[in-house]
């Protein structure tokens, strides 16, 4: 019965795609995506098992990777999509949790007693009238006093803070805090933002092929055999497209700097 099911997913999905390819309707594109969206909670149910990110922002996250893989499959290839889907599901959560990675790493046991607590406490609230002590906290949670302090700081500390967050009062009115506290990593942190938009730009103005093989070698993390693979192409011509793509990025880069 699976297999069957199976089949039947495969004929529709391609039966689809081909739709897709011919008429570029936003119906069809989202009739795919439901289609296939179990390739997505697969995913997102396994990465939210590995981190503090919600499983419902995965699976929006995943669903972006979903509909890039639906715009660059080619039928003739003779690929399966599901195989061709899954590294653009896997790289966009990947990539967003790079980007949303935080520059404290928290124990998990931790990340559950801190989750734990903060129903203990409003329980306790309930019945105590009062804010509970921390002692109290931890005796319910069954740790010691001192280690659900620790737990309390290291979440506390655990996002940096934005320097664009406002700081002062009525009277002196509020100034961003880069500019109460110089940090020159924070005007680097911005030179990278423009760098970023200026990649994206230089990017789309390669020749498709060759664009396509740097996301997948540099976004998507795949190695510059399993690109050749997936293109039906040799490894050498992979290589040379890298090399190739990459010296012209770099001069369309410094011009976008003249």
């Amino acid at each position: 019965m699976p297999t069957n099911l199976s089949h039947d997913l495969k004929n529709d999905s391609l039966q689809l795609l081909q739709e897709y390819r011919k008429t570029g309707s936003a119906t069809t594109r989202n009739q795919l995506v439901n289609l296939n969206f179990g390739l997505v909670r697969k995913e997102a149910h396994y990465w939210s098992n590995q981190c503090s990110e919600s499983y419902e922002d995965l699976l929006q996250v995943g669903c972006l990777g979903l509909i890039r893989a639906i715009e660059r499959f080619e039928i003739c290839k003779g690929n399966a999509f599901s195989s061709f889907a899954l590294p653009y599901i896997r790289g966009e959560i990947q990539h967003y949790l790079r980007d949303r990675g935080s520059s404290v790493r928290i124990p998990r046991r931790w990340l559950t007693l801190q989750r734990q607590g903060i129903t203990i406490s409003r329980q306790l609230q309930s019945q105590l009238h009062r804010q509970p002590t921390d002692a109290e906290v931890a005796a319910v949670l069954k740790i010691p006093p001192e280690e659900w302090q620790e737990i309390k700081l290291a979440c506390q500390n655990r996002s940096p803070l934005s320097l664009d967050v406002p700081v002062g009062d009525d009277e002196e009115g509020s100034r961003p805090l880069a500019e109460l506290v110089p940090d020159p990593r924070y005007r680097s942190f911005q030179l990278a933002q423009e760098d970023q938009i200026r990649l994206q730009q230089a990017l789309v103005k390669l020749e498709e092929r060759t664009r396509e093989i740097l996301e997948f070698v540099f976004f998507h993390d795949l190695t510059q055999k399993e690109v050749a693979q997936r293109l039906d192409i040799s490894v050498v011509t992979v290589s040379r497209r890298v090399k190739k793509g990459l010296d012209v990025l770099k001069q369309l880069m410094a011009g976008t700097n003249d």
